[in-house]
């Protein structure tokens, strides 16, 4: 079997038979407007359409109600059209699976919000602000003897989806997770019996905060429309959509700190950008702040600051516009010292490069400021353009496509000092001097390094040392006369994976765990360890793309628990799920239990739907 090029896949996956994409008002008209512009009985006006995410637009088109009208579009015709009807929302998300709820349910506003400021949590993407992925001893009730003891003690069905990738967040002995099948839960910890549920598409987690006295859930959608939910009950305080760019879409967690909500935004318009006949590129990453308890916007910051401009010609004739892109796919970092904000960048979709992809940007809390920036990566500006053998679209610098996908982690130094430290897709752990305006203060490369290697979701600080997982996960494809493409992806069953601890001070590696290879009877399986990494006192949990999640010592590395989540569970909510690869998403540990979500079909992994609880034997 040989095994391919990140690029080679791209383009496999997205351009088969590639032909010129026709325009998305023609395509709509052609196959759309018949039904949609004079809707009858339970045909959805476009007005409808417009207020479902990209992504929900997308399943239809694809695999779902309107595959047929879609018959014989290339992708790069059916983002064409996603991108024409511009949609601005989630209403097309299914409904929440509400078969087990809870009985007797006595909560109350007052009670939960004192338990989300008072008692151990794992709320949002971090246990800190600082992003450290850190769980004390006195929060996780979990202790390095207990941790080989660990059983399974629920797992819930996350509906009908693919992969599961929101990180879960467990405040006032309740679990909030959220799904991109279209539904967020709020789940009791200790049975997982179901509060509530809402209809929504997430691809990031829930924050628990203050919302003007109500404890409220907030979480950005697939659509780019940020929420904030009565974490008791469910219902909707307000929803807001501040960009308005039609690409948009929310990866990462917002960060909620002294009454604002600060929501990064990405997009998917990288990829929109193979479109030969498609204007690239408009959009820039952004930060917005918004008033916790209304929604109102404070400020946005865009990660470029000037606004694209026309460049070159296309091949084609097609007007060029750039800089562009610099998204921001994770939760911001708090510098409670300063009062400064931290995110890291994408890359550029389009030329000229700008000097804020690839970069550690500073902002003020109050205003949004731009205070300083340290780029990492220079003159990386790609899209998925860049892999066809037209190279359409695909900018002069033709960057390696190395941007973050991870927050840095602020953290103490001896002699009052502190280091902002980042794992990057180049396979390059960076650490910056956060009074010096991100003055680099050492780099280690510990992985290979491509689109999807080197260190992918998050990192982790516990106080000691700083734990790095690699992916450089190995991706190929073959013939399957089965798939409509004519092929599927396949894994390297040797390639990528390991787990790093490094001393903060100076970037030694002073371990690496590297796993065994997959079991020969293993298809779709990679030791790639893309997942956030999550530390206790004395251990680390780190997932991987061959469905198992492992518990390693935080003095050697030596796997201390393992556990495969590749198969099917029984759940509380009744519908059998089945678990497959980690990604994105780490361990959430708190109260003596380890929060885990597996199945992640993308890139050739093993698909699954399920949320895992373990206790130690399981009670």
């Amino acid at each position: 079997m040989r095994y391919l090029c990140l690029s080679a896949v791209i383009t496999l996956i997205l351009f088969t038979q590639f032909v010129s994409a026709q325009d998305g008002a023609a395509i709509y008209k052609e196959r759309c407007a018949t039904c949609h512009d004079a809707p009858e009985a339970r045909v959805p006006s476009l007005s409808t359409i417009k207020a479902m995410s990209g992504q929900a637009i997308y399943a239809a088109l694809t695999s779902g109600a309107m595959r047929t009208q879609a018959q014989g579009l290339s992708t790069p015709q059916i983002f064409a059209l996603i991108g024409y009807i511009a949609p601005t929302g989630t209403t097309s998300a299914s409904a929440p699976d509400l078969t087990r709820t809870c009985k007797g349910d006595a909560s109350t506003g007052l009670g939960i919000l004192k338990a989300a400021m008072n008692a151990p949590r794992w709320n949002g993407w971090s246990t800190s602000p600082t992003n450290t992925r850190y769980q004390d001893a006195t929060s996780s009730k979990l202790s390095a003897s207990d941790v080989p003891k660990l059983k399974l003690k629920w797992a819930f069905n996350l509906g009908d989806v693919t992969m599961v990738r929101a990180q879960p967040t467990i405040v006032g002995g309740r679990v909030f997770t959220a799904t991109m099948a279209g539904a967020v839960y709020s789940l009791d910890a200790e049975t997982g019996c179901t509060h509530w549920g809402f209809k929504a598409s997430v691809r990031s987690g829930v924050t628990v905060a203050d919302a003007g006295g109500i404890p409220a859930a907030f979480f950005g959608d697939a659509g780019a429309t940020v929420y904030a939910l009565n974490a008791v009950t469910g219902e909707l305080i307000w929803k807001v959509r501040p960009v308005d760019h039609f690409a948009s879409t929310v990866t990462a967690v917002p960060r909620v700190y002294n009454g604002v909500v600060y929501q990064p935004f990405a997009s998917i318009e990288e990829a929109i950008g193979a479109d030969p006949s498609f204007e690239c590129c408009t959009f820039r990453g952004s930060v917005v702040a918004l008033e916790a308890a209304t929604g109102k916007k404070i400020w946005q910051t865009f990660t470029i600051p000037e606004a694209p401009k026309a460049t070159r010609k296309s091949a084609i004739g097609t007007q060029m516009r750039g800089p562009s892109g610099a998204a921001v796919w994770s939760t911001p970092t708090i510098d409670e010292q300063l009062g400064v904000l931290y995110v890291a960048t994408g890359d550029n979709y389009s030329d000229p490069p700008s000097k804020t992809s690839d970069a550690i940007l500073a902002m003020d809390l109050k205003t949004g400021a731009l205070l300083w920036s340290r780029q990492l990566t220079e003159n990386d500006a790609f899209n998925i353009g860049c892999s066809l053998p037209q190279r359409t679209n695909c900018p002069e610098s033709n960057g390696p496509d190395f941007d973050f996908g991870q927050p840095p982690i602020l953290l103490p130094l001896e002699g009052n000092k502190r280091a902002l430290v980042i794992g990057q897709k180049s396979g390059i752990v960076h650490a910056l001097d956060p009074d010096r305006e991100g003055a680099v203060l050492w780099q280690t490369r510990i992985g290979k390094g491509t689109a999807l290697g080197g260190s992918q979701w998050g990192s982790a600080f516990d106080g000691e040392k700083v734990y790095v997982a690699i992916s450089d996960i190995g991706i190929g494809a073959k013939p399957d006369a089965s798939s409509p493409q004519g092929f599927r992806l396949t894994l390297d069953p040797k390639q990528g994976g390991g787990l790093h601890a490094l001393d903060p001070r100076t970037g030694k590696v002073l371990w690496s765990a590297r796993l065994a290879q997959c079991a020969a009877d293993r298809t779709d399986c990679s030791p790639a360890q893309s997942a956030a990494v999550t530390a206790i006192p004395g251990v680390i949990f780190s997932g991987s793309v061959d469905g198992h999640i492992r518990a390693y010592s935080a003095k050697t590395g030596e796997i201390v628990w393992d556990l495969d989540t590749a198969r099917e569970f029984t759940t509380v909510n009744g519908t059998p799920a089945r678990g497959g690869s980690i990604d994105v998403a780490g361990a959430a540990v708190v109260n003596g239990m380890v929060f885990v979500n597996s199945g992640y079909g993308q890139w050739g992994g093993m698909p699954g739907n399920v949320l895992l609880t373990f206790s130690v034997d399981g009670k």
